[in-house]
């Protein structure tokens, strides 16, 4: 004699909850992740943005190679770090049917170009 259980089982009629291994979750999140080649092309947009923009206006940027791009945005006026005037940025990661967000910042360099000091998955919470 069967249990209630046994037989819904048996039937293929049970609920649960799906769960993902380790390896998909690592998957989906490197899936995102942008690569260290889409990170050089945000990076030079970033200085071209700060450069040429101000607050608030935004730069596009694409890497032909991925296809993946977005636009920059400085997000506020320039702070002084160490000596060097510093100012923050988003940037937008368009990677395929995914979007993500990056935060950075960048600071001026003695030969007066912005040099990025980070760029990196802005975390949401």
């Amino acid at each position: 004699m069967h249990s209630l259980l046994a037989q819904d089982e048996a039937d293929g009629d049970h609920t649960g909850s799906i769960s993902r291994s380790a390896d998909q979750v690592r998957r989906v999140r490197e899936a995102s992740a942008p690569s260290e080649n889409d990170l050089a092309y945000a990076r030079a947009a970033a200085s071209d943005a700060l450069t040429h923009g101000g607050k608030g206006s935004s730069v596009p940027w694409q890497n032909p190679n991925t296809g993946a791009g977005g636009n920059i945005t400085p997000l506020a006026s320039a702070r002084v770090e160490d000596g060097q005037s510093c100012q923050g940025f988003l940037a937008s990661y368009v990677h395929g049917d995914s979007q993500d967000w990056l935060e950075g910042s960048a600071c001026r360099t003695g030969q007066g170009n912005w040099e990025v000091k980070s760029l990196k998955p802005l975390k949401q919470g």
